[in-house]
C-alpha cells in the first residue's frame, strides 16, 4: 500500500469511526502498526485525531491537492469498497482477538492467584439420603467492593456496608443456615447466586470513589471468600451449586457504553472459573453451568430458574421463558431489586423476588426504596412445590 492510499484509507476509516460506535481507536491503531511497523497507544492516536476531527465534524471535505482522474473515478470507488470491506472484516478479527484475549488474561490470573493461596481443608464426603423436601439458598447482590454509611435524621446509622461487613453478613448467614441444617437434617442444599456480586461501574463519575478495591481485585476477593465459604458449609451439608452469568453491575460497561453493549463481558464467568479451581477437589460441592446463563434446576416435579431479571413483573418473564425453551417452568426466583415480593402465578407456580446481601444503599435512598439485608432458604415440597421459605435478616 503507497502511501496516499494509507492516508485515504486511514481518513476514511476515521471517519466512520464518527457514525459506527463498534469501530475503536484501537481499530485505527491496529491499521497504523499494519501499515508502518510501528506500535502505537490508541490514546496517542485518539489525542492526535483531535484536530483532525474538528474539521470533519465542521464538514470540511478533506481531499488530496492533486486532481482526482474522473474517467477512472468508478473504477477507483469499486476498488475503495474492497478496501473498505477487507478492513471491515480486520476490525472485527482484532476487535475478536481482543476480547478473547483478555477474558482469557482474566481466567488466567484468576487461576494463577489460587497458586499462592493457602489450600482448603477438605471435608469427608456426606452420603445424601431420599428426602421429602429439597432445599434452595438464594444469594443476590453482594455489591463487593463499594462502601458507605447512611444516616438518619438523628445521626444513627441506617445501614453501612463494606467488604468486611459483607464478610460479616455472610458468616452470619452461614450460621442461620447450618442451624436450619441441623434442624431439618438437611443432605443437599441447592444454591442459586443471582448476580450482582461486584458494585461494577455503572454510573462512574459518582461510584468510582467509593469502590475499596478495582473491578478486578474485587472479582478476585470476592470468588475467593465465596469459595472459602461455600467449602465450610459443604462440612454440613452437600452442595449443588450455581452462579448466573449476567447481571448489570457484574457487566464490564465500559465507561461511556450503554447498558448491554458488551452483554457477553460479565465478571460472573472469570469468578466461577476461579471457584470451580478452588472447590475441583471438594467432594461434596457440585458446580453446575447452565449454558443459558441462567441457573436451573428440577426441585421435586417442579421446574425452577434463577436469574438476575430487571423487570417487576416476573410471572411474564416466567411465561416467557417457558415458551423460549418450550419447557414448563414452574418457579422464577430474581435478584436485583433488593427486596422480597413474590406472587402466585398458578397452581404450584410462584414468582419470587430475594433479598439483597448490601441492603439499603445510597442509590435506594435516593428513590426512597428500603428493604432489610438478607437472604432466603425455599422449601419445596415432591408434590406440593413450594411449602415454606425461611427469610434471614442480615444485620
Amino acid at each position: 500500500m503507497d502511501k496516499d492510499t494509507f492516508l485515504k484509507d486511514q481518513l476514511d476509516l476515521i471517519k466512520r469511526k464518527q457514525m459506527d460506535p463498534s469501530i475503536e481507536w484501537q481499530d485505527v491503531a491496529d491499521f497504523r502498526e499494519e501499515y508502518s511497523g510501528e506500535k502505537e497507544h490508541r490514546d496517542t492516536i485518539r489525542k492526535g485525531s483531535k484536530l483532525l476531527l474538528e474539521y470533519i465534524n465542521g464538514g470540511w471535505d478533506l481531499v488530496p491537492s492533486s486532481s482526482i482522474d474522473m474517467g477512472s473515478f468508478s473504477e477507483a470507488m469499486e476498488i475503495k469498497k474492497e478496501r473498505i470491506k477487507l478492513q471491515t472484516e480486520k476490525q472485527e478479527m482484532n476487535k475478536w482477538i481482543r476480547e478473547l484475549s483478555r477474558d482469557e488474561m482474566i481466567a488466567e490470573k484468576m487461576v494463577n492467584a489460587i497458586t499462592t493461596l493457602p489450600s482448603l481443608t477438605i471435608p469427608e464426603p456426606i452420603t445424601i439420603d431420599p428426602s421429602k423436601n429439597d432445599y434452595l439458598l438464594t444469594i443476590s447482590d453482594a455489591h463487593y467492593g463499594v462502601e458507605f454509611c447512611i444516616k438518619d435524621f438523628w445521626g444513627y446509622t441506617i445501614n453501612e456496608y463494606s467488604p468486611k461487613i459483607f464478610e460479616s453478613r455472610m458468616w452470619e448467614l452461614f450460621y442461620k443456615v447450618v442451624d436450619q441444617i441441623q434442624k431439618d437434617d438437611i443432605k443437599l442444599l441447592h444454591i442459586f447466586e443471582l448476580g450482582d456480586a461486584l458494585e461494577g461501574i455503572l454510573r462512574a463519575n459518582s461510584q468510582l470513589m467509593q469502590l475499596r478495591y478495582g473491578i478486578i481485585d474485587s472479582a478476585f476477593l470476592y470468588a475467593n471468600f465465596l469459595s472459602e465459604w461455600l467449602n465450610e458449609l459443604s462440612k454440613h451439608v452437600t452442595i449443588e451449586f450455581q452462579m448466573i452469568k449476567r447481571s448489570n453491575h457484574n457487566q464490564l460497561r465500559l465507561v461511556g457504553q450503554p447498558k448491554n453493549a458488551f452483554p457477553d463481558e460479565d465478571m460472573s464467568k472469570s469468578m466461577l472459573v476461579f471457584i470451580k479451581e478452588r472447590l475441583k477437589n471438594n467432594p461434596n460441592i457440585k458446580i453446575i453451568e447452565n449454558p443459558t446463563g441462567l441457573a436451573y434446576a428440577q426441585l421435586g416435579i417442579h421446574n425452577i430458574i434463577g436469574g438476575h431479571f430487571e423487570t417487576k413483573d416476573l410471572g411474564k418473564e416466567l411465561m416467557e421463558y417457558s415458551k423460549t425453551y418450550n419447557v414448563p417452568l414452574d418457579y422464577i426466583v430474581s435478584g436485583h431489586w433488593h427486596c422480597s415480593f413474590s406472587g402466585e402465578i398458578g397452581i404450584n407456580s410462584e414468582y419470587l423476588s430475594v433479598r439483597s446481601i448490601i441492603g439499603v444503599n445510597p442509590y435506594s435512598m435516593k428513590i426512597n426504596k428500603t428493604a432489610n439485608a438478607g437472604a432466603s432458604m425455599f422449601v419445596f415440597d415432591q408434590n406440593d412445590g413450594l411449602v415454606d421459605e425461611h427469610k434471614y435478616k442480615l444485620h
